[in-house]
């Protein structure tokens, strides 16, 4: 099939805004990424969406912050009218695989309205209702770039709300292969010390990490989050934003600096335990997402996994900013397709899954 424009808009759980990448693709091989967009959230849409968090469809407060997120992509997408297909993550609110299911906020019919263009959308609920964890999706689009710049296996950090890992060995036959891929999310990244600063200083984040680096960590605090029963269970496995709510109640007690180190030494602790689950060592490890402008939580990786160095993803030649945005692109194309977009190795799921679906205007 021949390669088709798709713009691929992410709004991830740290909450901070609308990630917009377009992309020249036919969802196998990779063209060079177009240009890019950033929309944020304003501080009351904000509010909103954290005020939502933890919510199923029906629920209050969904219905307002699913219009929010179809809104603003509404606003991103009309920047790009060259874009032949929108790739449509939406917001999750929840995640309980196994359970509830899986729940993004956002309505691909509404975006397709409102733009006039074809909607990729709903990337996750035939993954979960197959069995798999829905989660996480960015590790095929991990598997391309790795087949791109031509290294043994490589691993690739993404630090959202939520850190994941996705080990790609770009040697086997294709990302759906047995052995090709490995991916899994690690635990908290940038949620809870993002939480930290809004309850006590109202600021969206650590800018730079400074409070963290200004800190010093409770040990006996990343010993007991070390623990948690996420960190036993063998991968593939996923996380709620949430699912760490109690790092705030355990730092509690500690100074604002102190807490902000803590909490940064915990998603380093998570990054560790998590490299270890791998099939063998990554030459090397690729970090994306708003986490790695986060000087002390990267210098808290960089001591907790060492020789192995984290590096930013500008380093290989990638736009960390827009990785996922990127991903969503190429993944919005695969569902136009009916091809795979996960497989037993990234979301547990028994066999290759399709998913997705497409609205049209």
């Amino acid at each position: 099939m021949e390669p088709v424009r798709v713009l691929g808009m992410m709004s991830g759980t740290s909450l901070d805004g609308v990630d917009a990448a377009l992309m020249r693709t036919d969802g196998e091989g990779l063209a060079a990424p177009g240009r890019s967009a950033y929309r944020p959230y304003a501080p009351a849409e904000r509010a909103v969406l954290r005020a939502a968090l933890g919510r199923w469809p029906g629920e209050a407060g969904v219905a307002e912050a699913a219009r929010i997120v179809e809104d603003a992509h509404a606003e991103v997408a009309a920047g790009f009218p060259e874009a032949e297909l929108l790739a449509f993550h939406g917001q999750t609110l929840a995640h309980d695989p196994g359970g509830r299911g899986t729940h993004q906020a956002g309505s691909g019919a509404r975006l397709a309205a409102l733009t006039g263009r074809a909607v990729a959308w709903d990337f996750r609920s035939a993954d979960v209702a197959a069995g798999g964890q829905g989660a996480p999706l960015v590790p095929f689009y991990h598997f391309a770039l790795a087949r791109r710049m031509g290294a043994g296996p490589v691993a690739f950090l993404n630090l959202g709300g939520v850190g994941n890992l996705t080990w790609a060995d770009p040697g086997a036959a294709g990302p759906e292969a047995a052995g090709a891929l490995v991916a899994f999310d690690t635990g908290p990244a940038n949620a809870p010390i993002d939480d930290l600063m809004a309850a006590r200083r109202g600021l969206p984040r650590d800018e730079g990490g400074a409070l963290a680096c200004a800190g010093r960590v409770d040990g006996a605090v990343v010993a007991a989050f070390a623990r948690h029963g996420h960190f036993a269970r063998p991968a593939p496995k996923s996380l709620d934003r949430d699912a760490f709510a109690g790092l705030l109640g355990a730092v509690a007690h500690l100074r604002d600096a102190d807490a902000a180190a803590t909490l940064a030494a915990c998603a380093a602790r998570a990054v560790a335990l998590g490299l270890g689950c791998l099939p063998a060592p990554p030459g090397r490890l690729i970090v994306a997402g708003g986490g790695r402008r986060n000087a002390g939580l990267m210098a808290r990786i960089a001591a907790e996994i060492s020789p192995l160095v984290p590096e930013p993803a500008e380093a290989a030649g990638l736009d960390g900013d827009m990785l996922e945005a990127q991903a969503f692109a190429y993944l919005g194309m695969r569902v136009r397709r009916g091809l795979p977009l996960s497989a037993p190795g990234t979301t547990g799921v028994a066999r290759p899954m399709p998913g997705g679906r497409i609205a049209l205007p």
